[in-house]
């Protein structure tokens, strides 16, 4: 299979249809009944006309009528009459109940979908996520979602009606007069060619107009998220006008793109009148000429009317397909990606004492080995140490401890936990055994307490306010009106920086984990405080592995031992007092941060 076929093809969809099977089996049968019922009505129509008020000898349908029924005008008549309004109402009936089956199997189908894209989100690595734009996953989990949905809609039944309409009325058509409708020989071809070509220029517009929404979506989000830079920079006119760029942008596209249902919709009707116009002129010469009857030429005006709008429908269907495939190829992308950690560990193997060893560990973001970020990493940490990790920005420290809960994998070399690789261990209980509080502190809508919660959902009173008071979160928590049912926003906007990470550090404790890692999460917390919190971990929480990367020396200045970070490698590792009297590069940072303090 081709790339190309590979993010087009449907093979996802089928799967996203479980559960909603007979409904979508039920919308096209219900619709071939509802099409038979609407082709006959002409016929009927024009049964009516000729055999009943213009009492032709000759007319549609008479071999299935008595000769009694036929003779008596006003019972023929209404006769007829009826079975036009019975027709009329089950048709109606028909496509009431096949347009609720069609409803009830495309959302079913959309709610199956997003699901399918949402869990292989959730399996994304660090790097998978990477290779895709927030805006662009949230593009492609709503509105490309819904693109299908609406043509899934479209294919079960207008997919399905117009052909057979198309057919059935042709069929109809050729039944009254053999010659007559030879006229849709020049028109299907007119509008097949005019499919085609929309086809070819649909894509590319299509594909461009998606990407300039991901592009405004992307602009809008990035301005909420950092509204406060915004304002405190005072660049909100270039903010707007950056909006205004994209947003415009967005609009040309969709002018280019939407041009192309413009310019369908005056060739359809002028292939509909045209038919129509020749079928008057031609059908009215013959109903002169004593050779059709007038209900008949009114039967070809309807069955005239049906082919066109049927393959019109097929012509507008087709263009939605196209605006459709971009959106496939889009859904087909997150769920085609291959997830870059795969989860074949053992689940019946836990983590014991949460010792913690790098073996020959070289790592590259683009998995491209002479562009290394990390370069043989050799470090152990003994069960229960507190380890300070220290070094300047960009140095490799966040990537290195992320290694250990596998967001991402090492290039080559092994890391250990308990003197096994970490790839032993199902991912779920290697990353409920860690703890991690990450650079960016995340909280999420609800309250305090909630947000604790996520370290451990069954969490006792207590043990959330051990835990917060280990944090030295609990003071500042009661001194809220409701304390821990205190509500957050979303992102934890109502809090200060300090406090998010002090929230952050007591549930990442509440886990109870083996090891702890906290990558430069007491940079906003005043220096009491911070010592209270290492005070709290050294005393309290021995048992753990503490894995610490500070900017502060201070922070780490009392661990069992402190690695040196710089350009991607491990200079040296020692106590305070050792790295002091060897390290240039930790002497350094100590006396830079001394000077300041001063």
């Amino acid at each position: 299979m081709s790339k190309k076929n590979k993010k087009s093809g449907i093979r996802h969809l089928i799967p996203c249809i479980k559960g909603y099977w007979l409904p979508t089996v039920l919308t096209p049968v219900l619709i071939v009944f509802e099409v038979m019922l609407e082709v006959f009505i002409p016929m009927l129509m024009a049964a009516i006309v000729d055999g009943g008020l213009n009492r032709k000898s000759d007319f549609v349908l008479k071999e299935f009528f008595s000769p009694e029924l036929i003779a008596d005008q006003n019972l023929f008549i209404l006769t007829l009459g009826g079975l036009m309004v019975l027709s009329a109402l089950l048709s109606l009936t028909f496509g009431m109940i096949a347009a609720r089956t069609a409803a009830v199997a495309s959302l079913g189908f959309a709610k199956n979908l997003r699901r399918s894209v949402f869990n292989k989100v959730q399996s994304f690595s660090f790097a998978n996520t990477d290779r895709f734009s927030t805006p662009s996953l949230i593009m492609r989990a709503t509105t490309d979602v819904n693109n299908i949905q609406n043509i899934f809609q479209q294919v079960i039944r207008g997919l399905v009606r117009s052909p057979i309409m198309m057919v059935m009325a042709a069929v109809m058509a050729f039944r009254v007069d053999p010659e007559l409708p030879t006229i849709f020989v020049f028109a299907i071809p007119v509008l097949a060619l005019t499919l085609i070509v929309l086809m070819k220029w649909g894509y590319p517009r299509f594909s461009q107009m998606l990407k300039s929404y991901d592009k405004m979506n992307s602009d809008v989000q990035e301005n909420l998220i950092s509204s406060r830079v915004v304002k405190a920079y005072v660049r909100g006119d270039y903010e707007q006008q950056k909006f205004e760029e994209s947003n415009a942008k967005l609009r040309k596209n969709m002018v280019r793109a939407n041009k192309l249902f413009a310019y369908s919709n005056p060739i359809q009707m002028f292939v509909m009148w045209g038919c129509a116009l020749t079928l008057y002129f031609l059908g009215g010469n013959k109903v002169m000429a004593g050779h059709l009857g007038t209900g008949e030429l009114t039967s070809l005006i309807s069955y005239n009317t049906q082919i066109i709008s049927s393959l019109a429908m097929v012509t507008f269907m087709v263009m939605g397909l196209s605006m459709t495939r971009v959106s496939l190829s889009r859904v087909n992308e997150v769920l085609d990606e291959v997830t870059d950690i795969t989860d074949t560990g053992d689940p019946e193997l836990h983590v014991g004492s949460g010792k913690v060893e790098f073996r020959n560990v070289n790592f590259s973001y683009s998995k491209n080995p002479d562009n290394l970020t990390l370069h043989n990493i050799n470090l152990s940490i003994e069960s229960g140490e507190t380890v300070g990790i220290v070094g300047g920005t960009g140095e490799g420290k966040s990537t290195l401890v992320q290694l250990i809960p596998r967001f991402y994998d090492a290039l080559t070399g092994t890391v250990l936990i308990d003197s096994r690789d970490i790839k032993e261990y199902s991912l779920f209980e290697l990353r409920e055994s860690i703890s991690m509080v990450l650079q960016k502190n995340m909280l999420f809508s609800g309250s305090i307490k909630e947000n604790l919660l996520w370290g451990n959902a069954n969490a006792t009173d207590d043990e959330i306010m051990t835990a917060a008071k280990h944090a030295q979160a609990h003071d500042f928590i009661m001194s809220f009106p409701d304390g821990y049912d205190t509500q957050l926003g979303q992102g934890g906007v109502n809090v200060s920086g300090g406090q998010k990470q002090r929230l952050c550090i007591a549930r990442a404790l509440l886990k109870k984990p083996k090891i702890l890692i906290l990558d430069d999460s007491t940079s906003a917390v005043d220096t009491a405080t911070d010592e209270r919190i290492r005070t709290a971990l050294r005393t309290e929480l021995s048992h753990i592995t503490k894995i610490i990367i500070a900017q502060r020396i201070a922070s780490v200045i009392e661990a069992d031992k402190i690695v040196v970070m710089d350009k991607g490698t491990i200079t040296d590792v020692g106590t305070h007092d050792e790295l002091m009297v060897r390290s240039s590069i930790y002497r350094e940072i100590y006396e830079s941060q001394m000077e300041e303090g001063k």
